[in-house]
């Protein structure tokens, strides 16, 4: 029985079939049906062109149709179609020239990028396999489909998606591939940085992202990607220390931006300005509690989310022992969390001293924060006005 994700895809299948053309569920659901992994978009192609995809379902939007691809709109979800096509030209490294429909599945295939990637299955649950991509999931190998000098002319970012797909997997990459990549890696250069992101980021995310960290290394592509060039021996520190491993994508990019001592290292990745921010912010309170223990202050300016970044990347740094649980409950027991915790607002400290508004009120309220920090003020309202309205207090 196949899985939901494909039995939910199968009528646009079999209602291909029935007017005449082939059509198999392909790329990476077949890979991760077949290691058993959760299935994502489920992705058809067949031997029928654009316009005869159009004539035969009622629902359908041109997606991509200058290179075969129309979403096909059903009752049980939404699925893109693609005409069988091969591809040629390649100036930029990164998209074809031009692009032909073909009527072979083969052929198809074969302008894939991996052979863990160039299956495909048909509606019978049938497993189409022209580049041995099966052999190679057994054998947990990463390898081209045809020469990888090819593959990696044609579109170089399929040498970090190589290696993203040894990280994900667990796989190791086929030496041919691998040496394909430290003679092509300059080719990096082309690809946008957005595209580099998008695959380091997928990196970071996995369990074994060491495996990458160690391939950036051997084969140097980690000198093309933003602001590592000089980097070599953090990114390998990375893939040798164990405690990395179990990083998330946020805190990964925390270990990184703590070694690179260039200005500006997020933001040449193009990453998003609310996470520079966090990552940031989170690092100044990494340099402080390689210094020492979290204090009140620390954590409360840290934040909740940002404590659990810092303690798991400051353990991979430091020696001593580090405990997440107890930074939290600490945290937790933290008298306040926000300015909008505080019992007073700025419209009451202004009627409580009989001034007008002006910059004192936010000052007033970062003392008033400090001494709830501290212990020396208790946060209700009663304490915080008596404390507000005493001249001579310290």
């Amino acid at each position: 029985m196949l899985p939901r994700e494909f039995s939910q895809a199968l009528p646009v299948l079999l209602e291909l079939e029935a007017n005449g053309y082939d059509a198999y569920f392909v790329g990476g659901s077949v890979r991760d049906h077949l290691l058993g992994r959760p299935i994502n978009d489920v992705d058809i192609a067949t031997s029928a062109l654009p316009e005869e995809v159009k004539s035969i379902f009622r629902d359908t939007v041109d997606i991509g149709i200058d290179h075969g691809t129309i979403l096909v709109l059903t009752g049980s979800g939404r699925f893109e179609v693609t005409t069988f096509r091969t591809e040629a030209g390649y100036q930029d490294f990164r998209r074809p020239d031009s692009v032909d429909f073909v009527r072979s599945l083969e052929e198809d295939l074969k302008r894939r990028d991996f052979t863990i990637n160039s299956m495909a299955m048909d509606a019978r649950g049938r497993i189409l396999d022209p580049f041995e991509g099966r052999g190679d999931l057994r054998e947990k190998r990463i390898r081209t489909v045809g020469l990888p000098d090819e593959r990696f002319s044609e579109d170089a970012l399929r040498m970090m998606r190589g290696i993203r797909f040894v990280a994900q997997l667990g796989f190791d990459m086929e030496d041919d591939t691998r040496e394909a990549i430290t003679r092509h890696a300059p080719l990096m250069s082309h690809i946008a940085v957005e595209r580099k992101t998008m695959e380091f980021e997928k990196i970071l995310a996995s369990m074994n992202k060491h495996l990458a960290f160690n391939l950036l290394v051997r084969t140097g592509l980690y000198r093309e990607l933003p602001m590592l060039e000089g980097y070599g021996d953090v990114i390998e520190a990375m893939g040798e220390n164990p405690a990395v491993r179990s990083l998330s994508k946020d805190q990964a990019w925390l270990y990184l931006l703590f070694h690179v001592m260039d200005g500006g290292f997020l933001k040449a990745w193009r990453l998003p300005k609310k996470e520079i921010k966090a990552r940031e912010k989170e690092k100044e309170s990494l340099k402080e509690r390689l210094c020492g223990d979290w204090s009140p202050q620390l954590l409360y300016k840290t934040g909740r989310n940002g404590v659990v970044n810092v303690e798991s990347v400051a353990s991979c740094i430091s020696t001593s022992p580090h405990s997440i649980r107890e930074a939290l409950n600490r945290y937790d027991e933290l008298p306040i969390h926000s300015v909008k915790d505080i019992e007073a607002t700025g419209a009451e400290l202004i009627k409580w001293k009989g001034n007008p508004g002006g910059p004192w009120v936010k000052e007033e309220i970062a003392k008033i924060e400090e001494a709830i920090l501290n212990g020396e003020l208790s946060n209700e309202k009663a304490s915080i006005r008596k404390w507000v309205t005493t001249c001579n207090r310290s």
